[in-house]
């Protein structure tokens, strides 16, 4: 994720963020009116919890026969006249990306709202090559703009409210109108007119996609506002960017999942657009189809058996609007384009523990397990936070500490002998300080005058 190289760890981003009060207004706004209306959304299904068992069920088939399913789709699209290629990672996929647009002559794309391009860092590969992209989705279009990054899977201005919209589009829209008001309506409209020429004029288009089928080599999009409608019908060459884990194996799965999809994200019943093309044909759209299978990581996540849960995920948000940490933080103290609950299991998986931010990531939680009720996929977020924390690099201090427990821990003896100790200086532990600033907010519990080993014996 190359836009996203050295960003500081989730400590260090959030404190910042959470001193900034008209970030947390603007994502207490968001958050909690999308929370509300999705909760809604839900109740109306007497039967919410057998589709989310049943989408779990049928994303757990697909990855544990994987290999089997996508074999299959690459053999129904090459039949139906696309085209597939495997990357095998971010670079990868990047260079088929900017080589299949070079072929075209073509210098511009207008693309789909897309975390797996985000992921790859799509955008900042194809300018290296002297290719613009433009985004479409209204949200993308205003962080693009702005040269700003996503906070949101969803929603990815949920950090902007509409005055700072408006004076973005009006600094850097040209055809924004000079008495441009920041009524929503009025902003849309100011969006739609400047990218119908784009539309209009563009040959290649880039997208990801929600989901691709292996029966039929049938590919969706399903999107609010009609841009993606627009890219995937309008353009001469469609490239679509998809992680392997999108797969589903049958068109009557999709029953499941155009249920609890729409209702998770968007708080509706169905998504306003859903578009759904196999392969090429002639005089209907692109007339070029190229499908770009991306694994950047995703075969050895599916190798774990706890992080495998992750690649369930249908990026639908819903963990974020309840995630307590993610409302205070926001989305770029993450320092991925994954935040959020979702983000602090998937980022370090994909791109390895190593580094400061990602070791952070699994800490970024209360473990207060709301992001595992709202899942329409029931992934264990909880669960994989603590199996990747496990994984975690530990700091000297930590390390000094653990090796210490596990030393006293080994024998009776010795436990019993540390807490006789423990009892003789309990008049000190109030005063005593914790690594890594824990005793800051919290008193050091003291030591009981009578371990439950003596009460135990004086009991008997």
């Amino acid at each position: 994720m190359p836009t996203y190289v050295g960003m500081p760890s989730f400590p260090k981003a959030a404190r910042e963020a959470v001193a900034d009060s008209r970030l947390r207004a603007n994502l207490a706004h968001a958050t909690g009116t999308i929370r509300e209306r999705r909760q809604r959304a839900v109740d109306e299904l007497p039967d919410w919890a057998e589709l989310r068992e049943a989408a779990r069920q049928i994303k757990d088939h697909t990855l544990r026969h994987l290999d089997h399913y996508l074999m299959m789709l690459e053999e129904k699209v090459t039949a139906a006249g696309g085209t597939v290629h495997w990357a095998r990672d971010a670079d990868e996929a990047n260079a088929i990306v900017a080589r299949l647009v070079e072929e075209t002559g073509e210098r511009e794309v207008v693309k789909v709202k897309s975390m797996a391009t985000q992921e790859i860092g799509l955008n900042e590969a194809l300018a290296e090559r002297g290719i613009t992209a433009y985004e479409t989705d209204l949200a993308e279009l205003i962080v693009q703009l702005g040269d700003d990054r996503p906070s949101h899977i969803l929603v990815p201005a949920i950090h902007k409210n509409r005055a700072e919209i408006r004076e973005i589009f009006q600094r850097k829209m040209p055809s924004a109108p000079a008495d441009l008001t920041d009524d929503p309506a009025v902003l849309a409209e100011a969006a739609r007119r400047h990218l119908r020429a784009k539309f209009l004029s563009a040959k290649v288009a880039v997208s990801g996609a929600n989901f691709a089928i292996a029966e039929t080599g049938t590919v969706l999009v399903v999107e609010s506002e009609g841009n993606g409608r627009m890219c995937l019908t309008l353009p001469d060459t469609l490239i679509t960017v998809m992680g392997i884990e999108k797969l589903l194996p049958t068109a009557r799965d999709l029953e499941v999942f155009l249920q609890v999809l729409p209702r998770s994200s968007t708080a509706e019943r169905m998504n306003p657009y859903t578009s759904a093309w196999t392969g090429v044909h002639a005089g209907d759209g692109p007339s070029a189809f190229h499908l770009v299978l991306l694994d950047n990581g995703r075969t050895a996540i599916n190798a774990d058996p706890v992080g495998r849960e992750a690649l369930r995920c249908i990026r639908c948000s819903a963990c974020l609007n309840v995630c307590p940490v993610y409302a205070r933080a926001g989305g770029h103290a993450y320092g991925s384009p994954y935040p959020g609950p979702i983000g602090a299991i998937l980022s370090p998986q994909i791109r390895g523990i190593g580094s400061d931010v990602d070791a952070s990531l699994p800490f970024a939680s209360s473990l207060c397990g709301a992001c595992y009720e709202v899942c329409p996929v029931a992934i264990d977020i909880p669960r994989i936070l603590v199996h990747l924390r496990a994984r975690a690099p530990k700091k000297a201090p930590e390390r000094l500490a653990m090796t210490a427990a596990a030393w006293s821990l080994r024998t009776p003896k010795r436990l019993a002998a540390l807490q006789r100790a423990a009892a003789r200086g309990r008049r000190f532990a109030r005063h005593a300080r914790m690594p890594r600033s824990w005793t800051d907010t919290r008193d050091l519990p003291v030591p009981p005058a009578q371990s439950f080993r003596q009460w135990w014996k004086e009991g008997r």
